[in-house]
């Protein structure tokens, strides 16, 4: 198959999954946005976290944040827990690689914050206890999966679960929800 044949493809397949999510998810899409905007609002810290690709994509919406989107704007508080190698190590290495997230969020959220969780399986033992301790500080937590949201669909207050078992496709939309949420955001922040 050629390039370009095998790109249009992958193009039009992320574009049909795109377009079912946005029938099929609305309503969940309109909770997500709502718990942003609302913490956003209310002055409360934006956390994120993830694993690999997602937490790269939490990096992302982290500058997003901080320093502008498409508008301009003030910087909105937001924090990505996976950003930081001594901590992450530091925690890894002498307590548990489950508790990297869990620990900064215990030390610097409060109530009022929100957790964003990108998770393509929902699984992962750091992000379903940085959940947890969420759930424990009065800090909401908003979960972006697939799969079908594993142990994150019933711990997170909210959760965005993408129907594809494919962690790419997953993470395409993930990037592409929290694009249109941050422009409803810089809306928001900017009048």
């Amino acid at each position: 198959m050629p390039v370009t044949q095998s790109v249009s493809e992958h193009l039009k397949d992320l574009a049909k999954l795109a377009e079912q999510c946005a029938d099929v998810l609305a309503p969940d899409l309109a909770i997500a946005a709502d718990l942003m905007s609302e913490t956003v609002r209310s002055g409360g810290t934006l956390f994120f976290c993830g694993n690999g690709g997602s937490a790269a994509d939490a990096q992302h919406l982290v500058a997003e944040y901080v320093i502008r989107f498409g508008l301009e704007r003030r910087g909105v508080p937001a924090i990505a827990l996976s950003a930081d190698s001594a901590v992450l190590t530091a925690a890894a290495n002498d307590y548990d690689y489950a508790i990297v997230f869990s620990r900064q969020l215990e030390t610097l959220g409060r109530a009022g914050d929100l957790l964003v969780i990108h998770s393509t399986s929902g699984n992962s033992p750091n992000v379903v206890e940085a959940a947890r301790a969420a759930a424990s500080m009065n800090i909401r937590t908003l979960a972006l999966t697939a799969k079908g949201g594993g142990i994150l669909r019933s711990l997170a207050d909210h959760c965005v679960v993408i129907p594809t078992g494919s962690s790419s496709r997953a993470q395409e939309l993930h990037m592409c929800i929290q694009h249109a949420i941050c422009a409803r955001i810089d809306i928001e922040v900017g009048s």
